[in-house]
């Protein structure tokens, strides 16, 4: 599986099951939608970045929901478990529900109503390669089901953490949804949203502030990018900016934290023309003992915009 994914690497187009680039942690959509490089005491962040979980707190559980685009709805969960010194595991799952939908046929004949919806559940696992590096993998379970089509997918992520405490300084490696379909929707296979991602954070050491930047689908460089609007070609500082999410954290004391972020492919795929703020991000963090509480706000387009909620309870 990942052989036939790694073929077709760079020839990546278009995908299905785009479900999986939505955020889990409200953390991670709070900075611009994904991070992957943020060292917290969350378990959601290990979604993003299954080389995460080691930091997480053992035997978390994490309820998560979100509205999306319309009456969309995402709910999900999470829990891990420490084995040892070196090493944690973690599983979750999601429900995309995308509502009810009229249908009708090619004579515009009311053939009733019908439901679209996406699942997904992930395993994860991580490893403290030395002090300073730790990596994690995640296989996945897919399912897609469209009115009358279905399609099922294996999937498989891979990451890496270099974090350097004495620095307050952390640097990511991902690459995410390698696989392939077991059940095409149709007669056509069709390939899972690969995504190669590289990510860092630096906190300050006399300052409330960490900085995040995050260098997303790094694998596809749309040819629409590589030009501006007068015709003159990109060079690679603005063409790395066209695929960069920033995201900024202002530490109020130990336990909250307050977050904005900027996401620009977010801001340029779904703006139109007189609207304001697409494709920025907010978000809070607060812990209470056990219990640590995530929510985030996400401008996404004029008309729409996205919630998300996380609640983690140390068991």
């Amino acid at each position: 599986m990942l052989c036939l994914s790694l073929a077709t690497f760079a020839q990546e187009t278009s995908a299905v099951f785009n479900f999986l680039r939505l955020p889990i942690s409200a953390h991670a959509a709070a900075l611009g939608g994904n991070n992957i490089s943020l060292i917290e005491d969350d378990v959601t962040l290990a979604y993003h970045n299954p080389a995460l979980l080691i930091n997480a707190t053992d035997n978390t559980l994490n309820l998560n929901y979100m509205t999306y685009i319309t009456d969309s709805k995402v709910a999900g969960a999470m829990y891990n478990k420490v084995f040892g010194d070196r090493s944690a595991g973690a599983v979750s799952a999601r429900y995309v529900d995308y509502g009810s939908f009229d249908g009708y046929d090619e004579n515009n004949t009311a053939t009733g109503s019908f439901n679209a919806k996406d699942i997904e559940v992930k395993i994860m696992y991580s490893y403290l390669l030395t002090d300073m590096l730790s990596g994690g993998v995640s296989g996945k379970f897919i399912t897609s089901k469209y009115e009358s089509y279905s399609s099922v997918a294996l999937g498989v992520d891979l990451g890496l953490n270099y974090y350097d405490e004495d620095n307050n300084f952390s640097a990511s490696l991902v690459l995410s949804n390698l696989g392939g379909q077991v059940k095409a929707f149709d007669d056509k296979t069709e390939k899972l949203p690969i995504d190669l991602q590289f990510g860092f954070t630096k906190r300050f050491a006399h300052a409330p502030l960490r900085l995040s930047v995050t260098l997303n689908n790094l694998n596809h460089w749309d040819k629409k990018y590589f030009y501006n609007a007068d015709g003159s070609e990109d060079n690679l500082g603005e063409l790395l900016f066209k695929h960069a999410i920033f995201g900024a954290d202002l530490l109020l004391g130990e336990n909250f934290t307050v977050s904005l972020g900027y996401n620009y492919r977010i801001s340029q795929e779904l703006s139109v023309a007189g609207s304001k703020w697409d494709g920025f991000t907010a978000g809070a963090n607060l812990a209470i003992k056990r219990v640590k509480l995530g929510a985030s706000y996400s401008k996404l387009h004029v008309s729409s915009s996205s919630l998300l909620f996380n609640i983690s309870y140390a068991l």
